[in-house]
């Protein structure tokens, strides 16, 4: 939003394999996601997981829940259908938005997890479950942030588990913008005029913050 009022509406944010989004463009998606989970019946401090590929629906779903006061859970692409089967029960997590090709890793959990109340299919086929693109379509183009506090809980990730079961890790609703001002301004000297492309993807937390965090919070374009 800060971008918006700067005047880079029209500036592109992401590319991904599909096209570019620009600033305003994401924001309504933002809108329109986070609004649209609500449609769905989440609320605040709810749980979502999030096992996207990279693509404009990643941001689009993690600050969507985001301003909505949902709690999304960025899962590592590369697991195993026990992995995911726990963190989706550790977490108790409502939703599960998924991209189509990693459905099948998930398809044999569900109906067996009695917290998972939704499944968000991005992609061409949803395959019987509610596709991401109708979520957009549910939701409204505004919606008003969630009165959340710098303390309270914003989004987990969950450690890679070398030494035991992993361990969600909650970061609160500061870590994105301090990561940004200490970090990408002062070290990395990342500007407005910059274009990002992260190796680590999104659902790393060096890649959340190279291709995510950073990039916004100067006006810059990221490659995903």
């Amino acid at each position: 939003e800060r971008n918006l009022a700067a005047g880079r509406g029209a500036k592109v944010a992401y590319l991904d394999d599909a096209g570019a989004c620009t600033y305003a463009e994401l924001g309504e998606r933002v809108n329109r996601f986070g609004s649209g989970l609500r449609a769905l019946g989440l609320r605040m401090e709810d749980r979502v997981a999030i096992a996207l590929l990279d693509t404009i629906d990643w941001p689009t779903a993690f600050l969507g829940a985001i301003k909505a006061g949902i709690v999304p859970i960025a899962l590592n692409t590369l697991l195993t259908t026990k992995d995911y089967e726990f963190m989706l029960s550790d977490s108790r997590a409502r939703a599960l938005l998924v991209s189509e090709a990693l459905l099948p890793a998930f398809a044999p959990l569900l109906g067996k997890l009695p917290f998972l109340e939704h499944v968000i299919v991005s992609g061409a086929d949803a395959k019987g479950h509610r596709a991401f693109k109708d979520v957009l379509a549910q939701g409204g183009p505004q919606l008003a942030a969630a009165p959340t506090t710098c303390d309270d809980a914003c989004f987990w990730l969950y450690s890679s588990g070398s030494t035991g079961t992993p361990k969600g890790t909650v970061h609160v609703q500061s870590t994105l913008v301090l990561t940004a001002e200490l970090y990408a301004r002062p070290i990395l000297g990342i500007r407005e005029s910059d274009t990002v492309f992260s190796a680590a993807k999104l659902f790393f937390a060096y890649g959340l913050g190279n291709a995510l965090a950073f990039p916004l919070a100067v006006g810059a374009t990221t490659v995903l």
